[in-house]
Order: C-alpha cells, then sequence, then structure tokens
C-alpha cells in the first residue's frame, strides 16, 4: 500500500495554550514567525493546522466559515445573471442605489475569499485553500474551461503562499511533472497579483521568446478577459494585446457610457501595473524592478542561454538593498542534463528548505517542491481531486464520471515495465513524470562515459528494494575516547558514514604489530579508496568533499564479495576530523587505503601516528621505482593520464560485472546512491567535482592491485659460442650459416 511523504501535519508544534491564547486574540501575523520557527498564512490572526510540505513548517488559518456544496465537492458558482450584463466598472456606476445595495454582501465576500482564502467540505471533510487557488477555481478560465480542484493543487498554492509570506524568501523553484497546470497556475496568479497592486511590473519568461509570448497571449490575456467587472482594474490599450496588458491611468479624462450629456465628466484612476514578456536571455529583465517574474520552462534553457546566470540577473530585479520586494514563480520539467538540466538542477538543489546561511537564506534564495507524479496524473483523480495510489476495491469515478480501474503507481511502474529495453525512452518518460528527485534529473544515457542503463537499472532497484533498510548511517569512535585503541561504529542519524556491512567481530580491528608498525591484517579481504582534501575551509565555503570507499575481495571468508560496504562523501569543520576518520574506518576494518598522494596531509597523519603500514604504495610501479615522497607516505598520483585512463577504466570494467541487471538474472549490491549518481554523472575531463567516483575507483584500483603491477621485460642476446652446424646430406659436409 502506497504511503504518501508529501506532507505531513506536525501535531503540537505550537504549545496548545500558545495557540488558544494568541487565537483568542488574534496575534497571529502574516509571514514567519521565528518564535515557532513557522510560516502563517492565515490573515485573520489565527492559526489552525500546521502543515511540513518539504521541510517548510507552515501554519493555516483556523477553520471557519466551511462551505458545504450540493456534491460535497468544490462547485464553481457562475456569476449572477444580473451582474454578466455589467462589464466595467462604468456600467456598475448607472445602475441604482437599491440594485448595487443587492449585490455589495456577494461582492464583499468574493473579495474577503480573494484575500483571507476559502474553507469547503470535500467528501465531508473540510478544506482549506488559499486565496490564490479560490480566484483560479472559481474565475479562471484555461483551455478545458473551468479548473478542477485537486489536491496536489492545494498543496502547490498553501506552499506558494508560504513562500510569499516568508520575507526571507525570493519565491519557489518547482520541479514538476508534465501537464500539472503549473503554467495555468502562474498566469492565474500573475493577473491575480496585477489586478490587486498599483505602480507594479509584472514579467513573463520561458525556454524561448515565442513560448513566453504564448503563454502571455493564450493564458494571462483569457484569464483577464474573463474576470468579473468588480475584479476587473481599467486596463489600457486592446482587449486582447499581444505584448504589454496594461492596468493604467488612461492619458485623458473619460466619461461613463449613457452619460447625460450636460453632466460632468469623472477623471478615473488606474493601477499603472503592466505584464508583459520577454525574450529568453541572460539578461532578460536586467536592471527592472519586478512585483513577480514568472519563470516558466526554467529547466529546458539550452545553450547560450543559462538560467543560473538569468537568475543571477532577475534575482536583483526582486530586491531594494535586503529587502524582498517582488516573488519569483519558477515550475519546469527537466530537460537532458547536457540540454539545460543541469543548471536547473543545480538551482532546484541550491534551494533546499533545509539548508540555510547565516542570514536565513537558502543559497539560491528560492524554496525548492517536488511534487511525485502520482499526485497529478490524468486519469488517476477521483471525483473529489484526490489521486488514486492505490488499485481501489470499489467503484471509484474520476470527475467526469469514468471509472478508475487500477492505482497510478500500477499504471506507472507497467509504463516503465514496457520501456526497459529502450534506456532513452525509458528516461525520458522517468524525466517527464518523475517519483522521485532522481527520476527527474535523469540523464541520457549516450551522454555517461560509462553504462548508464546499468547505473540506472541499479538506483532503481534500491528504490525498490527501500535501500534505507540495508544501510545504516553512522559514525566511527575510538574506545572510550582513547586514540589508537579499538574502533567501534555506532549508529547516528546525522552520522558522516553510510555502511551496508559489517564484519564479525573476530575480523574487526585485526591491527598486525611488525617492527613498531602496524599493518592492517584484513589486507586479503578488501581496501579503501580515499579522495582527500588539505585545507580545512575555502572562501565560498563551497570546496570539494572528502570522500571514502571500502570495497571487498573475493575470500573465503564470511565476507560479501565485490562488494562496496561503505560511503563517506562529506566535509567536516576542519581537515584533522576527515583524517581521523579515515583513519577510524581503516583500523575497524582492518584494511588498507590507496589515497591521492598531491594532496598528501592524510598520508602524513597516518605516518605520524604509525600506520604507514595501512597506506598502500601506487600499485603501477615497484618499490625501487617510486619517488622519495612516495616511499615515505605512499599514495598514488592521481594526476597523470596514464592513472586517469586506469582509473576510469577500473570503474567501467566494475560497473559492467557487479552493477544493474547481472548475467544470473540477480541485481548488483551497490547500495550507495550518491556514488551511483555520481558515477552517472563522471567527467573525465572535468573531475575535480566527482569525489565519490575519486575515490570509488581507488577501492577498484586497490582491491585489483596485481592486474597494474609492472611486468619487467627480458632481454635475450645470443652469444657465439663458435660450435657450427653441418648440413650432412650428400658426399661432402657442409656448414649452415
Amino acid at each position: 500500500m502506497y504511503t504518501q511523504s508529501l506532507y505531513k501535519i506536525l501535531e503540537n508544534h505550537i504549545k496548545p495554550k500558545v495557540l488558544k491564547r494568541n487565537n483568542k486574540y488574534k496575534k497571529w501575523e502574516y509571514g514567519y514567525n521565528i518564535e515557532h520557527d513557522v510560516v502563517v498564512i492565515s490573515k485573520t490572526g489565527e492559526v489552525g493546522e500546521v502543515y511540513e510540505i518539504q521541510g517548510l513548517k507552515i501554519a493555516l488559518p483556523k477553520e471557519k466559515n466551511i462551505q458545504k456544496f450540493k456534491s460535497d465537492r468544490f462547485e464553481y458558482i457562475p456569476l449572477p445573471k444580473e451582474l454578466k450584463r455589467i462589464k466595467t466598472i462604468f456600467d456598475w456606476e448607472e445602475y441604482p442605489l437599491d440594485f448595487k445595495e443587492t449585490w455589495y454582501d456577494y461582492i464583499d465576500q468574493e473579495f474577503s475569499r480573494r484575500e483571507e482564502g476559502f474553507w469547503f467540505y470535500n467528501n465531508n471533510k473540510p478544506i482549506y485553500i488559499t486565496g490564490t487557488q479560490y480566484m483560479y477555481l472559481q474565475w479562471s478560465k484555461i483551455d478545458v474551461g473551468k479548473p478542477d480542484f485537486r489536491e496536489s493543487n492545494r498543496l502547490f498554492f498553501i506552499f506558494w503562499e508560504a513562500c510569499k509570506a516568508d520575507t526571507r524568501c525570493y519565491g519557489m523553484c518547482y520541479l514538476k511533472n508534465r501537464r500539472s497546470g503549473f503554467s495555468f497556475m502562474a498566469s492565474g496568479e500573475t493577473v491575480n497579483l496585477a489586478t490587486l497592486n498599483s505602480d507594479s511590473r509584472y514579467g513573463i519568461l520561458s525556454k524561448s521568446g515565442p513560448d513566453a509570448k504564448t503563454m502571455f497571449t493564450d493564458k494571462v490575456v483569457p484569464i483577464s478577459v474573463n474576470y468579473p467587472f468588480f475584479f476587473k482594474p481599467i486596463q489600457d490599450g486592446m482587449d486582447r494585446p499581444k505584448t504589454e496588458l496594461a492596468y493604467r491611468v488612461p492619458a485623458t479624462k473619460l466619461t461613463r457610457r449613457k452619460l447625460i450629456s450636460n453632466e460632468s465628466s469623472t477623471e478615473l484612476q488606474g493601477l499603472d501595473t503592466t505584464i508583459d514578456w520577454k525574450n529568453t536571455g541572460d539578461n532578460s529583465y536586467d536592471g527592472e524592478k519586478l512585483k513577480l517574474l514568472v519563470h516558466d520552462e526554467s529547466g529546458k534553457w539550452e545553450r547560450p542561454n543559462n538560467i543560473l546566470n538569468n537568475w543571477r540577473v532577475t534575482k536583483t530585479c526582486l530586491r531594494l538593498g535586503s529587502r524582498i520586494i517582488g516573488k519569483c514563480m519558477m515550475g519546469s520539467t527537466c530537460n537532458a542534463l547536457d540540454k539545460g538540466g543541469d543548471n536547473f538542477k543545480k538551482l532546484y538543489y541550491d534551494s533546499d528548505v533545509t539548508k540555510r546561511n547565516a542570514n536565513g537564506q537558502t543559497r539560491s534564495g528560492l524554496y525548492s517542491l517536488f511534487i511525485p507524479m502520482e499526485w497529478n496524473y490524468e486519469g488517476y483523480i477521483n471525483s473529489y481531486g484526490i489521486p488514486v495510489f492505490d488499485t481501489p476495491t470499489d467503484l471509484v469515478k474520476g470527475p467526469h464520471g469514468l471509472p478508475i480501474t487500477q492505482g497510478v503507481i500500477n499504471y506507472w511502474q507497467n509504463e516503465v515495465d514496457g520501456l526497459k529495453d529502450d534506456q532513452d525512452a525509458l528516461n525520458e518518460f522517468y524525466r517527464q513524470f518523475p517519483r522521485t528527485e532522481e527520476h527527474a534529473f535523469r540523464d541520457e544515457a549516450k551522454s555517461s562515459l560509462f553504462n548508464l542503463t546499468k547505473i540506472y537499472e541499479q538506483i532503481d532497484w534500491n528504490a525498490d528494494l527501500k535501500h534505507s533498510s540495508v544501510v545504516t548511517q553512522g559514525n566511527f569512535q575510538w574506545m572510550g575516547g582513547v586514540k589508537d585503541t579499538s574502533v567501534i561504529f555506532v549508529p547516528q542519524n546525522n552520522g558522516r558514514f553510510f555502511v551496508s556491512w559489517i564484519p564479525p567481530q573476530r575480523l574487526q580491528n585485526n591491527v598486525i604489530q611488525k617492527l613498531g608498525k602496524k599493518y592492517p591484517g584484513n589486507d586479503n579481504l578488501g581496501a579503501f579508496g580515499c579522495d582527500s582534501y588539505d585545507i580545512s575551509g575555502t572562501v565560498d565555503k563551497r570546496g570539494s568533499k572528502g570522500a571514502l570507499h571500502g570495497l571487498t575481495k573475493f575470500s573465503m571468508e564470511d565476507v560479501p564479495p565485490n562488494h562496496f560496504f561503505l560511503e563517506y562523501i562529506a566535509r567536516p569543520q576542519t581537515a584533522e576530523i576527515f583524517f581521523e576518520d579515515v583513519l577510524m574506518a581503516c583500523v575497524f576494518y582492518g584494511m588498507p587505503i590507496l589515497a591521492e598522494n598531491n594532496k598528501p596531509r592524510l598520508l602524513y597523519h597516518f605516518k605520524r601516528r604509525g600506520y604507514r603500514g595501512y597506506a598502500m604504495n601506487r600499485p603501477d610501479k615497484i618499490y625501487n621505482k617510486l619517488s622519495v615522497t612516495e616511499r615515505e607516505i605512499g599514495g598514488i598520483p592521481n594526476s597523470s593520464e596514464d592513472i586517469k585512463q586506469a582509473h576510469a577504466a577500473a570503474i567501467e570494467s566494475y560497473i559492467e560485472t557487479y552493477v544493474g541487471l547481472r548475467g544470473d538474472n540477480t541485481y548488483g549490491d551497490v547500495y550507495f546512491q550518491r556514488t551511483l549518481n555520481d558515477w552517472a554523472r563522471f567527467d573525465i575531463n572535468n573531475r575535480t567535482t566527482h569525489d565519490a567516483s575519486i575515490s570509488s575507483g581507488l577501492a577498484i584500483m586497490a582491491c585489483n592491485k596485481n592486474k597494474y603491477r609492472p611486468i619487467p621485460q627480458i632481454i635475450r642476446q645470443n652469444y657465439d659460442l663458435g660450435i657450427k652446424k653441418f648440413d650432412n646430406s650428400g658426399l661432402l659436409s657442409k656448414i649452415i650459416d
């Protein structure tokens, strides 16, 4: 049975007494509440449930005036026919006062719902939607008419409202699936905000200028045109403009229609607000002040355009000094990595709300949101807007009355199984309809140095296996805190090590003493590879991480053969902590390590502590050919072209043999997703950022060191001993030359 993890309701996140007291006096203010670490999206002074969506805690309004529709679901309520004839505020002013008095309450109610949001019963359960979503459902027109209520969109709009309320946030970076309705929702929000705010500018960008224009003309303008008169400001220019929608102060005085000729004209006031679009480029909207920037299809900006460069420019359009005055609504599916996807991926992960700087902001300033495809896949949403995850046992109908006979998870898996023999088509399907972030950022198989098919087979197998159950996170510690004794492994939720195999007690801390030096006692069972670093900190705090991988060999011991059992990819506060982490892992497993000696501090740390015997010498040279430094500390210079090629070939060979679906129809046991993803992205010409690939490749080389041992060349010389050969055929013998 499917268990959703998109959001959760936090019980007692705010103490009940505090909640009750503040609700009584309506003290909750719209925005970020630092005391309770929650973003309040209520505008009534009262809050109810607290949602956590992708790490962001959001306090919803308290239940109030819950609407009950006859169908027990959200219903579009048409504009009363008496008001349909009124097209503009001019027409409204012509009606008698008693007519206006009849409809003032109705109009005020619509404005309140727009401002505060709306409560209604959905399948007998009270549901809250934001004012933005109410405007989208009630007053927006999309390509199929009126949009349906969907639970996924409700969570989207709640998250977006929190982005607007949070003064630390520049907006959202939404990783979506295809046909999720983002373009229409963003267009609806653009019109909603533009018709509320004066002296503002709203911009639209897409993967190309024509796409931005299409969004403007086919989505934004029709939504604006179909607003009722009481929401529609004075519009300047054409009814259906092509480049700019302006709600401006008219240049001259206008008179109401059907006014008596001798009645004085009335000066009208407009918003002086515009909505427009720009051609795609790194400097689009440079130097302009924006209230809202809609970034559609931002994961599809291909060269020479770069979404990262554009965001660095447009981010300044949304602030004055340190004060954020505008928001960005960014959303997209993701192209292949070399077609714009890589830049969007960096931007998305830089928007993680759980990783903030000292100012409380994410690295990008945006908040990332990913809604899996099962929440929003057409044909698998019931009449109440709730996704049908599992195959129903009773009759379930969709919003248009059609029966839903299977769950969306089964449907998706059937599609995946049908594409298993076409990896590029499968990866495209994953990108269009992702269930995980890894699916959304899948790359094309042809763009990887290694066999991407087998890597993704392993990634998918791990996901189905729920590999977290076979991987334990934790740290190594010296027994009793005394160094150079025994090492123990302590499981911790925030540990730096991930391990999938722990040796039996008799093999742990197997250290051999020889002539006062310490050597690993399990060097026949496996080895470590390490990509080290020497400097504790960098100026931008984004230096490469230290990486350590452990790999077993084939042996007669009770050890899983050819198995990556340890992954460490971290950058502790100081390099010394990293060195000690690596040393403790080697001691605990009793295995040697092959490390880069281009950054020698780790190897000197081993020597200084008496563990030089753990540091392997480079396997491609005999001892007499090693340099003085290599004899002193060991290690391998991972910079020469021969070593680079051998290193890449080692990973390639391992993947072909032990990763993904193997020849015996079983799957590999590489359970470390970060390592697999790093292999998928590995670039032999730009290895700096691939810490996991470097260390794992060195581990493979260490376990197969005999393959790299130089073969001495034997030179044979001929010596003349003065002995001749004769041909004795015939009457006389002849010397054979």
